[in-house]
């Protein structure tokens, strides 16, 4: 019993804490600011690529080859290809009738010219003339047929190579070499990883708070918030889906596919007393700030929080713009506590 005593008196007896380290506990403070705000809310979003596109076969036949998955191709490239000999063996049958119908246009041309040198000196009718010059006529329009039916071939042999209308990646192949495509099936899909957007749908009711040339707060993950400008606003509200679309101009490095969570304001912006997320202490009794006099000592006030938009936060209360406000070491605080501001470390 005698030994509780003493070891009682020692505890009452010993000075505070805080008294042993000089009184003053060490803080670090931010400012409180008026800044403009709005409430916001976040909505789902999708990082897609503006240049995105199946390509399908233009021609019948099998496929040759095609490019494999990852290929990085430029705008021009050849993706892949089908095999073209009918249809070079048709140019070549085409090409022999030209040359035939050009042979013949040549001939009726001279004969013509022929006829009616003989028609001036009497020696031809002016019904062999008309005649002479309607076979001609004749002759030119089959040159004209064959020709069309030879570029025909070309513009088909052509399109057995299917090529890349922009640069990009082969992100998937539908068809492989040695299978048979009809017009329209597809073969590969080429994605441009370069060119990117956000896609993403908010609440109808929020349209008019969104224009494009704006600058939204999108988050990837865990990441740090980037700001993106908005390049479009579309309605697209319909009797099951009351929502808009937005769409947001991509500069960083994401992967398409990707999903985002993107800041959309629900109402106008105003000016607000906003202090640094960091400054509020939550306590059984509410929420409160610690604001530093100019005498050193803190002084606890009790706030109501509003909208916040990244570190800051609004808040009503005594507190006015410029009040120093305690954002490190506040856990602890007492009010009239004594405080030894500090400047804030640097990161690494």
């Amino acid at each position: 019993m005698m030994r509780n005593t003493i070891f009682l008196s020692l505890v009452l007896l010993a000075p505070p804490l805080a008294a042993q380290w000089g009184g003053a506990s060490p803080v670090q403070v931010g400012e409180a600011r008026v800044t403009a705000m709005a409430p916001t809310m976040q909505v789902a979003g999708t990082v897609v690529s503006r240049q995105d596109a199946l390509l399908s076969a233009e021609v019948e036949g099998r496929l040759v080859n095609v490019a494999d998955v990852g290929t990085r191709v430029q705008a021009g490239d050849v993706i892949a290809s089908i095999e073209d000999t009918s249809l070079n063996l048709r140019a070549l049958e085409l090409a022999a009738e030209v040359a035939r119908a050009e042979a013949r246009l040549e001939f009726l041309a001279a004969e013509l010219r022929r006829v009616e040198r003989l028609a001036e000196t009497n020696l031809a009718a002016v019904s062999q003339i008309d005649q002479t010059r309607s076979e001609r006529d004749i002759a030119a329009s089959d040159l004209a047929v064959v020709n069309a039916r030879l570029q025909q071939v070309e513009d088909q042999l052509a399109r057995t190579r299917i090529t890349a209308p922009f640069e990009g990646v082969v992100v998937e192949r539908r068809a492989q070499a040695g299978e048979r495509v009809a017009v329209g099936n597809a073969v590969v899909r080429l994605v441009n990883p370069n060119s990117l957007e956000v896609v993403a749908r908010a609440p109808l009711d929020y349209y008019r708070y969104v224009r494009s040339g704006d600058e939204l707060a999108v988050r990837a993950g865990q990441d740090e918030p980037m700001v993106m400008p908005v390049r479009t606003v579309v309605s697209v509200g319909g009797e099951a889906q009351h929502v808009f679309e937005l769409r947001l101009d991509v500069n960083e490095a994401l992967p398409v596919g990707q999903t985002v969570r993107v800041t959309v304001p629900t109402a106008d912006v105003r000016e607000v007393l906003a202090v640094p997320r960091d400054a509020l202490v939550l306590r059984g009794d509410g929420i409160a700030v610690f604001i530093v006099g100019e005498d050193n000592t803190a002084r606890r006030i009790r706030v109501t929080t509003g909208i916040g938009e990244g570190e800051w936060i609004e808040v009503q209360g005594p507190i006015q713009a410029g009040d120093r406000v305690v954002t490190r070491g506040n856990e602890r605080l007492r009010a009239g506590q004594e405080v030894a501001v500090q400047m804030p470390t640097e990161s690494a």
